[in-house]
């Protein structure tokens, strides 16, 4: 459902419009009208985000219970984070992002969730105290990274690696600014460093310094220590791109 704000940013941007707009069955029936609810979901997310102070954003599996090691895991690292000041960004949703966002609200933190639409409804994680909702993944995205100090990997599936991998690229590509990247649980990553390793810098696909875009670490109070120091002063609302 579309937030108040979001309702009037698309009002103010299409009463303009109002006249070309009566024959259609919807508003957004057809592409050159989306862009305004996509502009919107902009907006509202830029708007929210920008006043959050200096961000930690945590990606990770939706499939695991609140006993698994890396839930438990990820609840330490976002408490001890969120009592150094950073707010939580996660997508919103059950497992790893639950625990991120719980482990922010245990000690009173800015606990943002990114939620997104889907066939099969996200349900956002009672954690969220910051919730922000979208329709467009591209959107999503953006947001994940724009405000963000650092970004912690935990063991996920597809859109674990899917996000990992495009935030690697867009700082291989200096599209955005260097910033710590932290996959946690060397045991789980072991099998794709090796493939990296082996296959893609062997046969020329990456560079072996593009392995050095990112840590490794197993200790959560670890990954804490190294987001402090690289981010010695953190700035509220400062942007990547």
């Amino acid at each position: 459902m579309a937030s108040p704000k979001r309702k009037q940013i698309t009002r103010i941007v299409l009463q303009p419009h109002a006249k070309n707009l009566k024959n259609r069955k919807s508003q957004f029936q057809e592409d050159p009208w989306r862009v305004f609810r996509i502009m919107s979901e902009f907006v509202e997310g830029f708007d929210t985000l920008s006043e959050c102070g200096a961000a930690v954003t945590i990606f990770g599996s939706a499939r695991l219970g609140e006993h698994n090691p890396d839930y438990i895991a990820a609840r330490r690292i976002a408490q001890k984070l969120a009592q150094a000041g950073f707010a939580i960004i996660t997508g919103g949703g059950p497992g790893i992002m639950e625990a991120a966002n719980r482990g922010s609200i245990d000690v009173n933190g800015r606990s943002v969730g990114l939620n997104i639409q889907l066939p099969m409804e996200q349900v956002v994680n009672p954690y969220v105290n910051v919730p922000i909702g979208f329709r467009y993944f591209f959107v999503r995205k953006v947001m994940f990274i724009k405000y963000a100090s650092a970004m912690i990997v935990m063991p996920g599936g597809m859109g674990t690696m899917d996000e990992m991998f495009e935030v690697l690229t867009l700082v291989q590509t200096k599209k955005i600014n260097q910033i710590p990247i932290i996959l946690y649980n060397s045991a789980y990553w072991k099998g794709l460093l090796e493939w990296m390793h082996d296959v893609m810098i062997k046969r020329g696909m990456i560079s072996a310094k593009d392995l050095s875009l990112f840590k490794v670490l197993d200790d959560p109070d670890a990954i804490v220590d190294e987001i402090k120091r690289s981010v010695r002063k953190p700035v509220a609302g400062k942007s990547n791109f």
